[in-house]
């Protein structure tokens, strides 16, 4: 007789180097798809321990300790369910949706996510969505991280969603997103070549390989210069998961506030008192990676015409390029 599980079980050894953090936020960017909401409940419920005690939301963590999490789980249902979930629509026809999505949503269910999502607040939104995938992400086209905000395609039908995933697929969708990046760019416009693979350390996380791992090409243009930092546009010629965060990472200008690829510490700029202040009130406006999917250009499949978007960029993004200029 085949064992019923009923949790999943996480342990983390907390590395040498790695400086004081609270829990609840090293759990949710440790975890995939977990939100420090979702970690901070399990806390409440003390489903998370240090060392074999229970903590509180706010501990910090050490160097050494160990940290063992049980997320419980729940039937997951066959299809994703309507959830009334507000949604910002760019653009919409009988054939497709341009939806502008804000950060912190999850595209779809998975686990630990089965509610909440951008596909839950789909359903409710119509009836009308592409079965080209499994159940739980009907009408998903392509992508992007949780805690990226931008624009994202949705089919409502399954020739339109193959017709869409070719483009994609070929690369001949146009992508650009914006990003605050640290530190001034020798070169204000430049290209990143180099290989992506996940990570020996940390198969959640990705790395730049010189021979390993999938081909990757993003470009880059410098729109405005701040004192440590600079307002980048990029495009994508690949579509790798985290592509932009690691290639920024790899030249040595991670994005401001990423808390896995190297954004959350000072990369540029003084360590002195003033400044350190300064970046920790920057980064409590910014609490994800500074990047927005700001533009989409691809070819409707129905009209045969090129069709592109736009989208403004999000409260907390422009908050934190009104604060890195002094002047403004």
């Amino acid at each position: 007789m085949s064992k019923i599980i009923t949790e999943r079980k996480f342990v983390f050894e907390i590395p040498s180097g790695k400086k004081k953090e609270r829990i609840d936020t090293y759990l949710a960017n440790s975890v995939e798809n977990a939100t420090r909401s979702r970690i901070q409940k399990l806390i409440k419920n003390n489903l998370v321990t240090v060392n074999g005690k229970v903590v509180k939301a706010n501990y910090l963590i050490s160097p050494g300790e160990i940290i063992e999490l049980s997320i419980p789980l729940t039937p997951r249902p066959e299809d994703a369910e309507p959830e009334d979930i507000p949604l910002d629509i760019v653009f919409e026809d009988e054939y497709l949706i341009v939806v502008n999505k804000p950060a912190g949503m999850v595209a779809h269910p998975a686990l630990g996510n089965f509610s909440g999502t951008l596909v839950n607040a789909l359903l409710h939104h119509t009836k009308k969505l592409s079965k080209l995938n499994e159940p739980s992400r009907p009408g998903i086209v392509h992508r992007i991280d949780k805690d990226t905000s931008g624009l994202l395609l949705v089919a409502k039908d399954e020739w339109t969603h193959a017709q869409l995933a070719r483009q994609f697929y070929n690369h001949t969708v146009e992508r650009e997103y914006w990003a605050v990046c640290w530190g001034k760019f020798k070169e204000k416009k430049g290209e990143v070549i180099a290989n992506i693979t996940r990570s020996n350390k940390d198969r959640k996380i990705f790395t730049v390989h010189k021979s390993e791992g999938k081909h990757a090409h993003t470009l880059y243009e410098v729109i405005r210069e701040f004192e440590f930092a600079s307002l980048v546009k990029l495009k994508l010629k690949t579509g790798r998961t985290h592509q932009i965060r690691v290639h920024m990472s790899h030249i040595n200008h991670p994005i401001f506030g990423d808390p896995i690829y190297g954004g959350r510490k000072i990369v540029y700029g003084s360590s002195l008192p003033k400044i350190k202040s300064r970046v920790d009130n920057l980064l409590q406006i910014m609490q994800r990676q500074a990047l927005h999917a700001k533009t989409l250009g691809f070819v409707h499949p129905h009209t045969k015409e090129k069709v592109f978007f736009d989208s403004e960029l999000p409260e907390d993004f422009k908050m934190l390029l009104v604060k890195l200029d002094p002047n403004s």
